[in-house]
């Protein structure tokens, strides 16, 4: 079974990536942070004309989630419950597939602009909401993945220039606190569990020629339950979408499940 994260960066724009992208890479089901789109906007048909059922939750201009997969998604929740907020940023469903029932949370974690900002505050009381929602749908499904934009870079090797970009948003010790707190409650950096080549980033600046360059970040994240690290097969970057005429900024992440298989 194979899931995928992508940040696609306004899908009005990178609908036909995506579309592209799906008919080259087989997964069983995907979350999409930054839509950018209203509901009444998100182009279902074109999706369900490709064999996909779409679970949505826009906004016009900013944000936006959706849930991607050949079966319709069912027990779907829009955001964190109880966590008062007008952003859409999180999008859950029970996908169904080979290995059962598979509870999936998309999210695409706020930015927080500048350590001490308003912005920043509310990253941290939105992430302390999250993980202990998080918790309560892990005692209600074992087989969970949560994946999306984290907008956090877990450690100094998931940043180009760790000096640089020490106490910086993505980079600060509260932001990398709260990425350990979810690990800390048995969810695992599935990217983790193998051996990846060194400079291995999801985003990349579109100024500077920081692609060009590598000068990126890991803030793209798939985290599993204790109940599926074992079925970890493989977690992978796919950085060529990044190549594309008009990309997004951010490259879709992989991750494979396979029949109770030892990770690395």
């Amino acid at each position: 079974m194979k899931l995928a994260t992508w940040n696609v960066n306004s899908l009005a724009v990178r609908l036909p990536q995506l579309l592209e992208w799906l008919n080259a890479h087989p997964v069983d089901a995907i979350v999409l942070q930054e839509t950018k789109l209203t509901d009444d906007r998100f182009p279902h048909a074109e999706l369900q004309a490709e064999g996909w059922q779409a679970r949505y939750f826009g906004q016009k201009t900013y944000n936006g989630v959706a849930l991607l997969s050949r079966d319709p998604a069912t027990d779907v929740v829009h955001n964190i419950p109880g966590f008062d907020d007008d952003q859409a940023r999180v999008i859950a469903g029970t996908v169904a597939g080979p290995l059962g029932p598979m509870r999936v949370i998309g999210a695409y974690f706020p930015n927080g602009q500048a350590p001490g900002s308003d912005k920043f505050a509310y990253k941290m009381r939105w992430q302390d909401a999250l993980h202990d929602w998080v918790r309560s749908e892990l005692s209600q499904h074992p087989q969970l993945v949560l994946m999306g934009d984290f907008n956090v870079a877990p450690e100094d090797r998931d940043v180009y220039d760790p000096v640089a970009w020490a106490g910086q948003i993505h980079c600060t010790p509260q932001e990398r606190e709260h990425f350990q707190g979810l690990v800390g409650m048995g969810m695992t950096d599935a990217f983790r569990l193998f051996e990846q080549p060194p400079k291995s980033w999801s985003w990349w600046d579109y100024r500077n020629l920081a692609f060009r360059k590598n000068q990126g970040l890991r803030i793209d994240h798939i985290l599993v339950s204790e109940a599926l690290r074992p079925r970890v097969q493989a977690c992978v970057i796919d950085k060529l979408p990044r190549k594309n005429e008009r990309p997004s900024d951010h490259a879709p992440v992989i991750v494979c499940l396979g029949e109770d298989t030892p990770a690395a």
